[in-house]
């Protein structure tokens, strides 16, 4: 990238403070006296209103919530779904006790303050009803706490609670209607307040139109319009248009920021770059490290087999396996890609489970069939081989008769799936709970399951987290693990890279 432009600093001459101050002072010298005025006729209708809505607030609060959360804590107390014990640890449910001393706390505070009769009668009602409920409410603990009989709770719930608490309902919603009228007596003294407002606004705007307009176009002229070409760059800047550059030449600050602008839209691409090629081989550097994390768990498996075939005499197999064991890691090596195609991802696996059938040919068998249309498809290196290691030591070499591991693949719209079948023992439900829980762990973390969790954290390093493993399983039927990856062509793959 090319060494970065810098641009002169640009001088204030005529500070937007400057302008602002001489602004307002023109603008609010015929306004004062007249806010003053407003103020004070205000200032009373303000504070009655303030509070009207302040209670009506509290009122509204407990008329949205109080009768279902009353009914539906005490049905689930009578029929035992908690007890008078316990319902405060339940975060869906209230303490009866708890609601009707808060009702009682806001509306007697409420009676103190209300001065108008009809809102006031109705606060008092609400009280005695509220002292009642709670009567009820301790007949209903003193009943559920001796073991009375259910239907006999439930007829006390419809023939006293629902009513009372239907009742207080009805008490807080008269008390709203008739703090309402009170707000209707304030809004016609404020109506006829606004109209002498208006009428003495009339005379101090037809006097100030003129200077009014001329101090606008100004304002949009000097302050504005800067501001508003400033933000159009920004705004194309944000899209990704490093070349924008801003023009503005008012002298003021917004010309400065306009230079600081500039300046920042020269070195901020060449700060995204590094941040992206600074970013890119960390990844690679994350995938190639649990990439080699699989091959020596692999080689060590082989080499001991080799070993088990030459103390058994058995020298040719255990020639073919290291002839195909280096075949093997031939393909593994890739010319140190990350990313091989399917056809290539095939191959590593027949390889492998030739590999393994020299030993258990006994007990195992397998079979290939990936769609030929996948062959050109890109997929991390080594994503298979650990489900099928997975599927021979965990799943067939348990069981008792010859086991069968086949690996499929097909294509569906823009996602590949690869799946690793196994008829091995299986899993019940607690161990496929415990295995997907540790294959959405780092596999560094993992206490068992680390090929699978290795692959599944390499798939979500590189396409993202909407993609990866999936198991199932069933006890004495086998297990299921199917891979998710995106459909990205080897060659496009490259190119991107």
């Amino acid at each position: 990238m090319g060494k970065e432009k810098k641009y002169q600093r640009t001088k204030v001459r005529f500070s937007i403070r400057t302008k602002i101050v001489m602004l307002s002072i023109l603008i609010a010298l015929p306004f004062v006296i007249f806010n003053l005025y407003l103020l004070s006729s205000m200032a009373n209708y303000s504070r009655a209103y303030d509070d009207i809505v302040s209670n009506m607030t509290i009122a509204n609060n407990y008329n949205l919530n109080f009768k279902e959360e009353m009914d539906e804590s005490l049905y689930k107390l009578v029929v035992g779904y908690v007890t008078f014990d316990t319902i405060a640890t339940d975060e869906t449910l209230k303490d009866p006790y708890e609601l009707i001393g808060g009702l009682r706390s806001e509306f007697g505070k409420l009676v103190k303050i209300t001065t108008e009769p009809e809102s006031r009668m109705w606060l008092e009602s609400l009280l005695r009803n509220i002292d009642t409920l709670e009567k009820r409410v301790r007949d209903i603990e003193k009943s559920v706490r001796e073991g009375d009989n259910y239907n006999k709770n439930i007829r006390e719930l419809d023939d006293n609670i629902y009513i009372l608490t239907e009742l207080i309902q009805d008490d807080i919603q008269y008390y709203i209607y008739y703090q309402t009228n009170g707000m209707d007596v304030l809004n016609q003294n404020l109506n006829r307040q606004v109209d002498e407002f208006i009428v003495l606004w009339s005379l101090i705007v037809g006097s100030c139109v003129c200077v009014a307009l001329l101090i606008a176009i100004f304002l949009v002229h000097g302050v504005l319009r800067p501001v508003e070409r400033l933000y159009h760059v920004t705004e194309q800047l944000a899209e990704g248009n490093f070349d924008v550059r801003a023009k503005v030449y008012s002298g003021d600050e917004i010309a400065v920021l306009a230079n600081s602008f500039n300046n920042m839209a020269d070195n901020m691409q060449l700060l995204i770059d590094k941040a992206k090629e600074d970013e890119r081989k960390m990844r690679q550097a994350d995938l190639r490290l649990l990439q080699e994390q699989i091959n020596p768990h692999f080689l060590y498996n082989t080499l001991d087999t080799i070993v088990w075939l030459i103390e058994s005499n058995e020298t040719e197999q255990a020639v073919e396996m290291v002839v195909t064991l280096s075949s093997f890691f031939r393909l593994v090596l890739s010319k140190g890609k990350e990313q091989i195609s399917i056809r290539e991802e095939e191959k590593h696996i027949t390889s492998y489970l030739e590999i393994q059938k020299m030993r258990y040919h006994d007990i195992m068998e397998y079979d290939v069939q990936i769609d030929k249309v996948l062959y050109d498809y890109q997929i991390l290196k080594l994503t298979l081989q650990p489900l099928v290691e997975n599927a021979l030591y965990h799943g067939i070499k348990y069981k008792r008769a010859k086991g069968y591991i086949h690996i499929s693949g097909e294509k569906e719209d823009n996602l590949i799936r690869l799946t690793v079948r196994d008829n091995g023992v299986g899993m019940d439900e607690n161990e496929l709970e415990e295995i997907r829980e540790e294959i959405e762990r780092p596999c560094q973390e993992t206490e068992k399951g680390f090929g699978l969790a290795n692959v599944n954290e390499r798939i979500h390093m590189y396409f993202g987290y909407q993609y990866g493993m999936t198991i199932d399983s069933k006890k004495g039927w086998g297990t299921i693990v199917e891979i998710t990856i995106p459909a990205i062509k080897i060659q496009s793959a490259e190119k991107a890279e």
